[in-house]
């Protein structure tokens, strides 16, 4: 249990910094993440549903291949 912890402490840090960036640091605020083609967003008179799966499937992407090289030993 003890790596457990020591990954959940990592990751917090990591959200942490990330947050701390794109807080200080405007100009990635640009970045279209969320509204890439492919997300799907309905807009109707009084209803919106957005559903990011373009955005879904990168973060995915990213996220294997950095717990692939985390998690091998």
């Amino acid at each position: 249990m003890g790596e457990f912890g020591k990954i959940l402490v990592l990751l917090g840090a990591i959200l942490i910094l990330t947050g701390l960036f794109f807080m200080y640091i405007p100009s990635l605020t640009k970045i279209p993440f969320g509204k890439l083609p492919g997300d799907i967003v309905i807009k109707k008179d009084n209803f919106t549903f957005y559903f990011p799966l373009a955005s879904s499937i990168i973060l995915s992407i990213i996220l294997t291949v950095i717990f692939y090289f985390f998690g091998r030993k």
